[in-house]
Formats: C-alpha cells, sequence, structure tokens
C-alpha cells in the first residue's frame, strides 16, 4: 500500500505559565492510500494534537515541536512556512471539526463558506464556484441545494450543519480528510447516518481518513487499523481485529471493559478504569498507565517498556510482553459478569 502520511517520533509541547505540557510523546505511525485509521484514547490523552499536528492547526507559540517528522507525500510539513501550509490546508488534506454548532461562520451563508476554499487560489469563476459547491452539497446528501446555499448555519439542524462540515473538508477533493470527533454533539440516529456518509465517500473518492474518537463502537464500525493513545503516546496499534480480539495492552483491556453491553441487567455496574490520567506537565519515568494497571510490576514505575511486535499488523508498549514477564489472562471485552483479571507465573496449571 502507499504511504500518504509518515509520522517519525514525533512530540509537540506547549509552554504555560506552569510549565510545559508534554502532549505528544514520540509517536510514530502511517496512514496508507485508502484506508481508515482511527484514533482512541480517554480525554487529554493527546488525540487532538496529534490530529491538528498535522495541518499545523495547533498555535505556535505556545506550542512546539520538540522532535520528529509529519512527512506528507514525501513533504516534511513540521518545515513547512504558512504560504505552503495553506496550499495543502483544505486542498490537499480537510479536516472535519468536532462541534459544528461552533465551527462554521454563523454570519457567513453555507455556500459562501464551502467557496472559502478556493476563493484566494483564483483557481475558478464565481459560476463555477456556486456549480462546485452546489455539487458537493449533492454528495454529502443534502437536498434542495440551491436553498442551502443561501442559508445561514441558525437555519439547519445538527446533522445538516455536520454535512456542510463535511463538504467543507471534501470540496477540495482531498488526499487525507481528518475527522476530529465528528459525531460528539448529535443523537444516535444522526451519528448512524453521518458514519454511514462518511464511510461512503471514503468509497466512491478513495480518501483516506484519520478518525479520532473515544467511542469505540464508532471504531468498530469505521476503521481498518486503530492507534490506541495513553498519556501522549500510542500504547497499542493494529488491524480493528487485532485490538478488538487479541487485545494486548490493559489499558485497551479496560476500556472494551468498561463499554455497556446488551447483555448485562439494568442492575449491574459498569467496570470503570480507576484513577486519572497522568500529569502532562511532569510525565511518570515508566509505563503511563502504570498507576492505574492492575498489573503494574515495579519495572512499570521506572522504565518506559518497549515496543513489541504481538504479529505484523499489531504492536504494543507494554511489559507484560516481555519474555520474563509473568503472564497475564486480559478480558478482550465485557463479559456478563466483571471482568476477572489474573496474573499467574509460568509455572501455574
Amino acid at each position: 500500500m502507499k504511504k500518504i502520511i509518515e509520522v517519525k517520533d514525533l512530540s509537540f509541547s506547549f509552554k504555560t505559565y506552569g510549565g510545559i505540557i508534554k502532549s505528544v510523546r514520540g509517536i510514530s505511525f502511517d496512514v496508507n492510500e485508502g484506508e481508515i485509521v482511527g484514533i482512541v484514547g480517554e480525554s487529554g490523552c493527546g488525540k487532538s494534537v496529534t490530529a491538528q499536528c498535522l495541518l499545523r492547526l495547533n498555535p505556535e507559540p505556545p506550542g512546539f515541536f520538540e522532535s520528529g517528522s509529519i512527512l506528507y507525500k514525501g513533504r516534511d510539513i513540521t518545515k513547512m512556512t504558512d504560504v505552503e501550509m495553506r496550499k495543502i490546508r483544505g486542498v490537499e488534506i480537510g479536516f472535519i471539526f468536532q462541534d459544528p454548532m461552533t465551527s462554521l461562520n454563523p454570519t457567513m451563508k453555507i455556500g459562501k463558506q464551502i467557496e472559502e476554499i478556493f476563493v484566494q487560489r483564483k483557481l475558478y469563476s464565481k459560476k463555477e464556484l456556486k456549480e462546485k459547491a452546489l455539487e458537493i452539497l449533492k454528495l454529502v446528501g443534502i437536498s434542495d441545494g440551491e436553498r442551502r446555499y443561501n442559508q445561514y448555519p441558525h437555519e439547519l439542524s445538527g446533522g445538516m450543519k455536520q454535512r456542510v462540515m463535511i463538504a467543507i473538508a471534501l470540496v477540495g477533493n482531498p488526499s487525507v480528510v481528518i475527522a476530529d470527533e465528528p459525531t460528539t454533539s448529535l443523537d444516535v440516529t444522526i451519528e448512524a447516518q453521518i458514519l454511514d456518509l462518511l464511510k461512503d465517500l471514503q468509497k466512491k473518492l478513495n480518501t483516506s481518513i484519520i478518525l479520532i474518537t473515544h467511542d469505540l463502537g464508532v471504531i468498530a464500525k469505521m476503521c481498518d487499523r486503530v492507534l490506541v493513545m495513553y498519556g501522549g503516546k500510542i500504547i497499542e496499534s493494529g488491524l480493528a481485529d487485532d485490538i478488538f480480539y487479541n487485545t494486548k495492552h490493559p489499558y485497551t483491556s479496560g476500556l472494551l471493559c468498561s463499554i455497556a453491553s446488551l447483555e448485562i441487567s439494568k442492575d449491574e455496574e459498569l467496570d470503570p478504569i480507576e484513577g486519572t490520567p497522568p500529569d502532562l506537565f511532569s510525565p511518570p519515568k515508566g509505563c503511563p498507565f502504570a498507576a492505574r494497571c492492575d498489573y503494574a510490576m515495579e519495572i512499570c514505575y521506572n522504565t518506559m517498556p518497549m515496543e513489541y511486535n504481538v504479529s505484523i499488523t499489531h504492536k504494543t508498549m507494554c511489559w507484560l510482553e516481555h519474555e520474563f514477564a509473568p503472564t497475564a489472562v486480559l478480558p478482550c471485552k465485557r463479559t456478563h459478569n466483571k471482568c476477572k483479571r489474573e496474573v499467574f507465573d509460568g509455572t501455574s496449571n
């Protein structure tokens, strides 16, 4: 498969009055042509900062790249000028923002917001711009495009606004679309429609999608590959089946175990991950999940785990994969009873 984006050893931090927040810490991953890559993790793990690094949308300063590179078709985004980035944003790489209610300009008509991608580039006449805007509105499933073209955002429903956001992201026919929690503020029915629309458009246009979410249900429905982030690091990555059916990191297992299931009774409690995420002002020396992990060993607190190759497609950062570590039975999904966790040595029956 042809690689569209290659992220290598990327670290991004923010300077604040309280110190330096190390939001993203040495992550590496690729995005191939025509695939959907999901980035999942709880709030504050570095998902959105990572996504915005790909288009240099984090304010610099106070943000800054500490190390690493982001290669888009062989060109390093971290070294590009503002002029060069303007040629990529919205045209070669599209971005669907988290909240459609606040991401659209309330003072501009929908059609003009879609056309704005091309205004500075002067690629089309006014008539061609309108034709392109109406074409993309039809593509994202908005009927009566002529009327919608002349409406303001407050005249549209939440689902319709999100379709407009998708239209803006796709109008330049980009190679990659980054969707940052695109269904957060929508009800379940509209969420399903938006996800189906994204997947359908991805197949039609062969566009790569990077999907940022905390919802494992969305990941299961949409993604070819999954990156699990915690404490600014990618602690497990693999095909969707690897993550859901052959979980190798206790944090990923905890996420899966905390999901409500149709099999459980209404009186049964969920099984949350106890504790709080690490302080990224002063990240831990060892595994970022050690303080909350039921399997943590002494080495987990003091030394960052290596990245282990579980298979050709599956990697994890966990000391339990070391050849001398005790065997751990990680539940891959929530069962009818509370998840059972066992750690035993290699001599146990």
